[in-house]
């Protein structure tokens, strides 16, 4: 018995070397996209691109790696596409703190998320928040992203007496972006690996004839990281203002991942009651993903829904995930690479991402309003408000108010009553942002 069959099972799957390893790579070029997106979206909160693009490879490295033979799982991580958003435009931009404290807050919530598995509180959570608002928190995320990549794109601009408008359709870098948000489109309808990358790659090139973009090359020796390693600040997240900031980190995180383990698993065939003691093991595995990535200097890292990509191309064990690993680790020494990409050409990334969030609307129960319009609040409150905290706090406020006063008092359960006047603590007591 060879060392992979030892370490990974692979006959017991029903897989072979071969099969993981193309499933590894599908789901790394599925997901390659977030080398360019992170560094982008980050260096708008004042971070260091270099650094961030380090950060962002050895997270989703490391990451993998715990998931591939501690979970045995072929599900890959990597920092998480909205939360990366959210700690750049809202908590920095919008609410004034720095990125260190940012970067305290996705500590702080990576360690009660940390706690919550351990303990088991995890499960106990995800079962208290009703499914509608599971599926509105997802959709509000994909209106938010949507609205971010629209403004980066150049289509939609500020305007004093509409607060917003269409932006400049005749300037070369809006008809990129619209370009490639089309290509990217029809890749992924035809199913070609690495849409997105391709995309975001095929708008670069074009960048340096029609955006005035100057090439830096392709292969460097990584920059140093040292710029946001270990730089968060932990005091002002533990500031009383600040913990709503924390409760969003760790929600989202909650959700997300907790949702993008069970659903890729699930198509996986892992979701078997054999196999239950690896779904815990991969749940602590992407908890501690959250506290190791806020060391090295990134937002919350997250079960990439991408991996559903190498399922479908077969991958079934750990090794799937180890190729990911390799392969990010790989991509540390094209640096330069990553620092020419311009934000037009990674916002058609974001606006498809935002297209396949908003597909879960379908899944709600439309019948019933004491369901459907506190997730319809949630998800509009987060773009209009410009900020995931409000979504979530008026969603679970609606749902729990609505519930109460429809005489359905007994289907809330009691961890919603607790997250809801903790929002309504806060509105009350702290204000709004």
């Amino acid at each position: 018995m060879n060392w992979t069959e030892r370490t990974f099972k692979l006959n017991e799957h029903q897989t072979n070397v071969r099969t993981e390893l193309v499933a590894g790579l599908t789901t790394f070029l599925s997901m390659a996209y977030i080398m360019f997106v992170n560094p982008s979206i980050l260096g708008d909160a004042g971070m260091p691109k270099g650094a961030v693009f380090v950060a962002t490879c050895l997270i989703a490295a490391l990451g993998s790696t715990i998931m591939a033979f501690y979970a045995n799982y072929p599900i890959a991580l990597a920092p998480g596409m909205g939360l990366n958003a959210y700690f750049a435009y809202v908590v920095v931009l919008k609410m004034g703190y720095t990125w260190e404290a940012a970067l305290g807050a996705v500590f702080v919530s990576g360690c009660l998320f940390l706690i919550c598995t351990l303990f088991g509180l995890r499960e106990l959570i995800i079962k208290g928040i009703p499914h509608s608002i599971r599926v509105s928190i997802t959709v509000g995320l994909g209106l938010f992203l949507a609205l971010i990549a629209l403004k980066t794109a150049g289509l939609v601009a500020p305007d004093a007496n509409t607060y917003v408008t269409m932006g400049d359709l005749h300037k070369p870098e809006t008809i990129m972006a619209v370009t490639g948000f089309l290509l990217i489109v029809v890749l992924d309808r035809l199913k070609v690996p690495g849409a997105m990358l391709i995309g975001i790659l095929a708008i670069t090139v074009a960048s340096f004839f029609f955006g005035g973009n100057t090439f830096q090359g392709v292969f460097s020796m990584p920059p140093s990281i040292e710029p946001t390693f270990l730089k968060l600040d932990i005091m002002t997240a533990l500031t009383t203002g600040f913990l709503n900031v924390v409760l969003v980190f760790f929600l989202v995180e909650l959700l997300d991942a907790t949702g993008t383990l069970m659903g890729v698993a699930r198509r996986a065939g892992l979701l078997v009651p054999e196999r239950m003691g690896r779904f815990n093991r991969s749940l602590l595995a992407d908890s501690g993903a959250i506290f190791a990535g806020s060391l090295l200097g990134t937002s919350s890292t997250t079960a990439y829904v991408e991996s559903a990509a190498g399922v479908q191309a077969g991958g079934r064990t750990g090794l799937t995930a180890l190729t990911v690993a390799v392969l990010f680790l790989a991509c540390l020494f094209i640096a330069p690479l990553a620092g020419v990409v311009p934000g037009y050409a990674t916002a058609p990334a974001l606006l498809f991402v935002a297209c396949l969030m908003l597909r879960d609307l379908g899944d709600l129960n439309w019948e019933d309003t004491t369901e459907s319009v506190p997730a319809v609040v949630t998800a509009l409150t987060m773009p209009f408000t410009y900020s995931i905290a409000n979504g979530l706090a008026f969603g679970f406020i609606t749902y729990a108010v609505l519930k109460l006063f429809t005489g359905k008092a007994k289907e809330v359960h009691w961890i919603m009553w607790v997250i809801a006047g903790l929002f309504l603590f806060k509105f009350a007591y702290i204000g709004g942002h």
